[in-house]
C-alpha cells in the first residue's frame, strides 16, 4: 500500500513485486498477489484492468476516473465528474456499488500533433 501512495502511476502487479522486492529480497511474488487483491477486495486500491494488457493498481485516493491509451497502455488519473448512473430498469436485478468512467484514445504522446502530419512533410514542424 505504501509503495501504490506513493508512486501513483498505475503500476502493474510485477512491478509492485519488484520494487518491493528490491527493498526487502524476502517478499514473495504471492504476497504481493494476495496483498494487492486483499487491498482490491477491502475498497482501498483499484484495479484498473486494460485489454490485452497486465492490470494496473492504484491506490483510490481522491474519487476520479482514467484514461487508457489505446498505442502505449498508459493510464492517467481523469478529474472526477458525476456520471450518470443507469436506471434501474437497464439494471435488472443487478446491485450496483459504484459506476466510474474509463475513457480509451491516443494520450497526448502517441497522439499526432495537430498539422504534425503536413508540416513533417515540407520540413518543419508546426507546432500550433
Amino acid at each position: 500500500m505504501a509503495f501504490l501512495t506513493e508512486h501513483p502511476d498505475h503500476p502493474t502487479a510485477a512491478e509492485i513485486f519488484e520494487a518491493v522486492n528490491r527493498l526487502d529480497p524476502r517478499s514473495s511474488r504471492a504476497t504481493t498477489y494476495n496483498n494487492l487483491r486483499d487491498l482490491v477486495q477491502a475498497g482501498l486500491v483499484r484495479e484498473v484492468a486494460v485489454e490485452g494488457r497486465a492490470a494496473r493498481f492504484d491506490a483510490k485516493g481522491l474519487r476520479h476516473h482514467h484514461f487508457i491509451c489505446d498505442s502505449c497502455g498508459n493510464v492517467e488519473d481523469v478529474d472526477w465528474y458525476d456520471v450518470p448512473r443507469p436506471t434501474p430498469d437497464s439494471l435488472g436485478r443487478r446491485v450496483l456499488r459504484e459506476c466510474e468512467l474509463i475513457a480509451r484514445g491516443l494520450c497526448t504522446k502517441c497522439a499526432p500533433a495537430k498539422g504534425r502530419m503536413k508540416s513533417e512533410s515540407s520540413g518543419h514542424l508546426n507546432t500550433g
